[in-house]
Parts: C-alpha cells; structure tokens; sequence
C-alpha cells in the first residue's frame, strides 16, 4: 500500500513539474511582434505620383535618380505642366502625392480648401531672364527691344505664375532709366501667343516661332537652341517655390519624407545644380 501511494506521488510531481515548465515559456510568445515591425517598410519607401510646375523637370529628373538610390523600394513618378493647372487636377480629384509649384498661391489654394495636410514647405527661389533664339534674328540686346515694333513675344496663360512674375518685371523695366514711357503697353502689344506653360515658351522661342520670351532663370540650362539676355539686377522678380502634400495622398508619411528631403541639404544640393536658389 505503501509503495502503491508513492508511486502516485511520484506521478503527480511530474506532472506537476511539466505544468511549470509550460508556464515558464508563456511570457516568450510575443517576442514575434519585433520581427514583424522590422520588416515593414520605411516611410521613405512608396510610389509617389509628383505634380510640379515644368521648369523643374530636369532638376526633378535627377533628384528621382538620387532619392530612389538613397531609399530602395522607393518609386518617383514625376508629372509637370503649369502650376495652375496642376493645381486645377488636383481640385478636381487627380491622383497626386505631392504637389511642387512655381509659386506660392496654387498651393496655398489646396491648404485653403483642406485639400492639403499641413502648411506650405519652400524648397526653392528662381530669377527671371530674357530668352531669344540661338542666332536672335531679331537683334534683340536688352529688354527694352521687348517693345520694339514688330517683335514677337511668346508668352505664357493669365494664370500661369510665370506671367505674374513677368508682368511685375515688366513693370519695374518701365520705371528703369532709358526705357520708353509707354513700355508695358508696347510690350504687351508684341505678346504674338500664349501658351500653357514656361516649357512651351523656351521650345517655342527655340523653334524660332517667336523673337523672345521671359522665362525662369534656369529654363535656359542646357538649352542650346536659346540665349539668355540679361535683366537689370534691380528690376528683376524674385519667384517663390512651394510644396505641400496632396490631403488625398495613400501614402502621406513617404510624402511628407520626400518634401523634406527636397528641402533639405540633399535636395537643395541637386536643385542647386540647376541653378535654382536657396528658400531662405
């Protein structure tokens, strides 16, 4: 009898010992979750559709090349025409991400209408210039030409920022030594078309179907079929650029890291190579 009751104890010591042991390994079950969270992808890592204004295309093709390099997985889809009618797709519904204009009004109409997160980022200043074809068959030498008899500007649409910013130039021209009293008005005499964006004035003016237009500094980087003429440094427009993301946007956190980085030492060095200034 004896031994029968220590065999009995016996086999509930070890089952006992097991329902420890058991136990013991519960509280390692969620070691599983840090391995789950490292393996998601970074913020950096997403496919953004890009709208920006189309004196930034060459920059912003290069600026994908290095953005995508530095955060693999990552995928830049860049679309450009004027800032205005970016503004108007994305209003109206376009699928954008990131939306990078040539002033600061088109994206603060998105902010206004809660149809951006967040405030405005400036990544960028541009100066104006005076565009002519390669071998200027109009003889044009400074900006008061603009408003000889006869010559041809090719200029951009009422709500493309580049016609502000042209039209504020013209008006300081007028005020500068030596030009005629009657400047603005002969110069706007001699706008012959007006196209959707600052891209088609360069190729238009290069195609010589114009004798000149007013462009953005850096739209006459590696531009072999046009020539730049120089604006009195006192006269000449200061232009704005500004980004916001896109309220719509699937993937905001990517969007939000691509904006920073375009703001910051990395994108201002490649936009800097195009010839554009500094925000600040």
């Amino acid at each position: 009898m004896r031994s029968r009751l220590c065999a009995v104890l016996s086999v509930l010591a070890v089952v006992l010992v097991a329902c420890s042991a058991s136990g013991a390994t519960s509280p390692t079950a969620p070691a599983a979750s840090p391995t789950t969270a490292s393996t998601a992808p970074s913020a950096a890592t997403a496919e953004l559709t890009i709208y920006a204004a189309s004196s930034l295309k060459s920059a912003l093709d290069k600026a994908r090349t290095e953005y995508e390099a530095a955060n693999p997985g990552a995928k830049l889809v860049i679309s450009t025409d004027a800032s205005s009618a970016l503004e108007t797709k994305i209003e109206q519904g376009a699928p954008a991400d990131v939306f990078l204009s040539a002033d600061t009004a088109n994206p603060q109409k998105l902010v206004d209408k809660a149809l951006a997160n967040g405030s405005l980022t400036n990544f960028a200043k541009n100066k104006l210039t005076v565009i002519v074809p390669k071998d200027n068959p109009a003889k044009i030498q400074t900006p008061a030409d603009l408003a000889k008899a006869g010559v041809k500007v090719i200029a951009a649409g009422d709500a493309v920022p580049v016609t502000k910013y042209a039209n504020q130039l013209v008006g300081n021209l007028a005020k500068e030594p030596g030009y005629p009293p009657d400047f603005v008005d002969a110069y706007n005499a001699n706008i012959a078309s007006r196209e959707d964006n600052v891209s088609a004035i360069v190729a238009k003016v290069g195609m010589e179907q114009g004798d000149a237009g007013i462009v953005y500094m850096t739209d006459t980087n590696a531009q072999a079929d046009v020539a730049p003429v120089d604006v009195p440094p006192d006269a000449n427009v200061i232009a704005t650029y500004a980004g916001a993301v896109v309220k719509s946007s699937a993937n905001p956190s990517a969007s939000n890291a691509f904006l920073t980085w375009l703001a910051g030492p990395d994108g201002q060095a490649v936009l800097s190579g195009f010839g554009f200034l500094p925000p600040t």
